[in-house]
């Protein structure tokens, strides 16, 4: 069995004999690091975020904030993460350690690690610039501090206002900061790695060939990306898996290309990086991006992982569909990689099912180009973030001399697949962009899918909230008097 270990706080720690289902939470308190906790187990508290030394565009490092109940600790093979002990002790605290006590940012501390951990990513960020806005901006303070930072960081005693207040006194890292000068520096390039304990193997291929080449070998085998998805199912449903190839890192995987005609995104580029490097191009998926689980999931999750899954409820869907996206899918023959492309409004065949063959994955995804003027994604959840959709509409629209040319709209949560309003999207093309237009296709659009009720919402109230979504839309959108939009509507 060839070496595994990771650098953790600065030293390297063996992984020889870890089970390949072993997530990084479960094998840092078995190690005796225990400031990391186990709170949801599914990625939704955050009391189990560490920092994890990630590659920058500049060939740097960030320390990225993620959740440790979901990373699989083989995936960490070769790498560098921090964790709450790693920030500081009792004898010299981090300064995000003592904002946190000087505020009264700690009751019973339970959530305080993965909170110090998720702010010092912020910390630390490399473009956090003092901000004009101070107080006026609730959601940034004057030290550019993101407060979406902590997205996905719950306490449930303490209160958020003394937390945010923490935040928000941080200053700058002092010269000689270790965390700060490692930022300077690459960040552990990927490892390969094959291990194998009890029968069950962890694979990590070094390139898209050798993964292709095992995945028709072992058409079984389970995928892992980001983690976001199967890490749940390790941890709540007990699921094991007796292969696991793992793929975020294989840099064909990661690409980002945006061009005249199409922008293509790599299926294993998280999200986070994904939102940061289009900075904005797609403004349909600019508008979905905040609303996606919270900062510390798309700091691992992926749209490749998203679509992989084949689950009715992801929020990406239902935006690429509006976006009119294919899919690429690649495998091996003889010794050459082989792609095809699939119109994603093709891709779902039925719940969790999908046309993508046993010995095929997810290479990327392509957006054509030129986008829609008009776009919005609407979410409909019980919470404004950080939680799972219930409902989810986005819109892509033309409109020219105050008439709708083009329409398209995907949904989400109202079958058991996400699927194109193709009813609506005809009941509005042709038509003045209107009061009366818009009622008559939101008739039609109540209707589309087949809405199931669970704990989430009822099948009405789904029906419901589809027909208030083009309202919606329309009472974002201003047209001026050449009948051209104005702005991009927004959800």
């Amino acid at each position: 069995m060839q070496h595994t270990a990771v650098n953790v706080n600065g030293q390297p720690r063996p992984l020889e004999g870890v089970a390949s289902h072993a997530t990084a939470l479960d094998w840092l308190r078995d190690t005796g690091l225990s400031g990391s906790k186990e709170g949801c187990a599914e990625g939704e508290c955050g009391a189990c975020a560490m920092l994890l030394a990630t590659p920058t565009p500049e060939g740097g490092t960030a320390w990225t904030p993620v959740n440790a109940c979901l990373v699989p600790v083989l995936a960490l093979n070769g790498q560098e993460i921090v964790t709450a002990e790693g920030l500081g002790d009792v004898e010299a605290l981090h300064p995000v350690q003592e904002k946190l006590a000087e505020a009264g940012g700690s009751q019973c501390g339970y959530c305080t690690p993965g909170f110090a951990c998720s702010m010092a990513g912020e910390y630390y960020r490399a473009d956090r610039e003092p901000s004009e806005h101070g107080e006026d901006c609730p959601e940034h303070g004057a030290n550019g501090f993101d407060l979406h930072a902590l997205s996905g960081n719950l306490c449930r005693c303490t209160g958020y206002r003394p937390i945010r207040d923490a935040a928000y006194a941080l200053g700058e890292p002092e010269a000689g900061d270790p965390l700060a000068e490692r930022r300077d520096r690459p960040a552990p390039a990927p490892v390969p790695t094959d291990h194998e304990v009890d029968g069950a193997r962890f694979i990590r291929p070094a390139t898209l060939a050798e993964a292709l080449r095992l995945l028709a070998d072992e058409p079984d085998a389970t995928l892992v990306a980001g983690s976001t998805d199967w890490g749940v199912e390790v941890n709540l449903r007990g699921r094991r898996a007796p292969l696991v190839v793992a793929i975020e890192q294989l840099e064909e995987l990661r690409t980002l290309e945006v061009g005249a005609d199409v922008i293509e995104i790599g299926a294993a580029l998280p999200l986070s990086e994904v939102e940061q490097r289009l900075a904005g191009e797609v403004p349909l998926l600019a508008q979905l991006f905040p609303q996606f689980a919270s900062r510390l999931i798309r700091n691992r999750g992926t749209i490749g992982g998203n679509l992989g899954t084949g689950s009715p409820i992801g929020d990406t869907p239902p935006a690429l569909l509006a976006l009119e996206a294919k899919v690429v899918l690649a495998r091996i023959d003889g010794e050459a990689v082989v792609e095809r492309e699939v119109e994603l409004a093709e891709y779902f065949t039925g719940y969790r099912q999908t046309v993508r063959r046993r010995d095929e994955l997810i290479r990327a995804i392509r957006i054509p180009r030129p986008l829609a003027r008009v776009t919005a994604f609407h979410k409909i959840a019980k919470r404004r973030f950080d939680d799972i959709s219930s409902v989810a509409v986005a819109f892509a629209l033309d409109i020219e001399g105050g008439v709708v040319t083009r329409a398209r709209i995907g949904l989400g949560g109202v079958a058991a697949t996400p699927l194109r309003a193709l009813a609506t999207e005809q009941a509005l093309v042709g038509k003045v962009w209107n009061v009366a237009t818009i009622r008559a296709a939101s008739a039609i659009l109540r209707g589309e899918g087949t809405p199931m009720s669970d704990h989430r919402a009822s099948a009405d109230y789904r029906s419901l909230m589809l027909g208030s979504a083009l309202l919606k839309l329309y009472s974002s959108t201003v047209i001026d008097q050449s009948g051209t939009d104005s702005k991009e509507a927004s959800a």
